[in-house]
């Protein structure tokens, strides 16, 4: 346990931030997950509303400092091909 004033509140905001970032990616996985499913239900017109939504979303969290910005231009990379093989 942490003994000086400082660490204990830093132990309480990366608590926090913990918490707001597994929310985050949770969000982000699901968004990711109703994605590849219109994609396999071949229904272009959701699976475009939805690329839209989650490309939006992961640039949030790269912009905010949840996920990398190098992994979220791979991710956003690897579902717009998927949805050019709807095409």
């Amino acid at each position: 346990m942490a003994h000086l004033k400082t660490a204990i509140k830093r132990l309480k905001t990366s608590k926090k931030a913990n918490l707001r970032n597994r929310a985050r990616t949770s969000e982000l996985k699901t968004y990711e997950k109703k994605f590849r499913a219109a994609v396999a239900a071949a229904d272009k017109a959701l699976a475009q509303e939805l690329l839209q939504t989650t490309c939006s979303k992961f640039d949030k969290a790269a912009k905010v400092g949840t996920l990398h910005r190098n992994k979220v231009s791979n991710k956003k990379s690897q579902l717009c091909k998927l949805m050019n093989t709807l095409a």
